[in-house]
């Protein structure tokens, strides 16, 4: 997701050391091929919206949460700088930049998901040429702001490269390993019809590196075709789930709907297109009737702003500040 348009083997060593390569494979993450047969608990964060903390001036993240009655936010991106992570190519999120919003939501009784990517920018396991770096600069985001939540927003030429794919499977499953409970959700682009084959494979090679995936977040939008878009984004969930339960065969429907989130654009799409309150509605009734992981949208600051101008701030439909928040708040899970 961006402002303002969407999408559309290791080398050898010199010599051989049983020991220090036991150690390197724990490091790099050992695959692990055996599909999982129990989820992870529900995330926790049912109604998450994507906030642009690239835009200007900066979001208050406080005045958003309260203005439209919410508790958490997912925070958008964290993209590479060589192989660093960097927020929006701008900031260092090691000097726990926005860190006191994110505390002063965390007061209020919510909390973030911070999320790597985006359809701008490089994404980091592109730009990081090993499993142990790309591993370093997500365990450093995820001590800067103590983490819970994480989202990969996968995208573009990211999501049909296979080696990146691979290398940030494995350094997530690491992450995993050295932060027991941490919540990994893939954000990914769909179609009515369900993801890509390039998004399918995205999440089986997590699942096949022994990542526990928390959710599998589909982007309902900017489908470049005519049709009801409250309906498309109703129909991505369902396909999603049937290709989420091919994926983990073991799971209940309850269980493989737990890890089935979506994100609509609100109001008017990149293609021009139309999502508005109506198909929010339908979608909060959706998911209340199959309890879907979590509900999101994208953005909040266009849901403040409400207003008629550029994409990447305003809305460009009839509606009043916060009203999509306030309406995607009434789903709890």
């Amino acid at each position: 997701m961006r402002h303002v348009q969407r999408w559309v083997a290791l080398a050898a060593g010199a010599g051989w050391n049983p020991v220090a390569a036991a150690s390197l494979w724990e490091d790099l993450g050992a695959c692990d091929s055996t599909t999982p047969t129990t989820p992870p608990a529900t995330n926790g964060l049912a109604h998450a919206p994507y906030v642009d903390l690239g835009a200007w001036p900066t979001p208050s993240l406080s005045t958003m949460v309260t203005g439209g009655n919410l508790k958490n936010v997912t925070l958008a991106f964290i993209t590479a700088s060589a192989c660093k992570a960097m927020w929006f190519n701008a900031y260092d999120p090691r000097q726990g930049w926005a860190r006191d919003q994110i505390d002063a939501v965390r007061a209020r009784g919510g909390d973030v998901k911070i999320s790597f990517g985006g359809a701008t920018g490089i994404e980091l396991a592109q730009a990081c040429t090993s499993v142990a770096a790309l591993h370093a600069e997500y365990q450093a985001v995820v001590s800067a702001y103590n983490l819970k939540y994480i989202d990969l927003d996968i995208e573009g030429a990211a999501t049909a490269d296979p080696t990146s794919v691979a290398r940030r499977s494995q350094a997530l499953a690491a992450l995993q390993r050295a932060n027991p409970g941490l919540r990994v959700s893939f954000t990914l682009p769909v179609l009515p019809e369900g993801l890509t084959a390039d998004g399918l494979g995205v999440i089986r090679s997590a699942r096949d590196a022994g990542v526990s995936v928390d959710l599998v977040n589909v982007m309902a939008m900017d489908y470049y075709r005519t049709g009801d878009y409250g309906n498309f984004a109703v129909d991505a969930a369902n396909a999603t789930f049937a290709q989420v339960k091919s994926l983990y065969p073991g799971y209940s429907d309850a269980q493989a709907w737990k890890m089935v989130g979506v994100t609509p654009m609100l109001g008017q799409n990149d293609d021009g297109h139309i999502y508005d309150q109506a198909d929010a509605r339908q979608l909060v009734t959706f998911a209340q009737g199959k309890h879907l992981g979590m509900l999101s949208f994208w953005e909040l600051g266009r849901d403040k702003n409400a207003c008629t101008g550029a994409l990447y701030m305003c809305t460009n439909i009839s509606q009043q500040p916060y009203e999509f928040s306030k309406i995607f708040a009434t789903y709890s899970g």
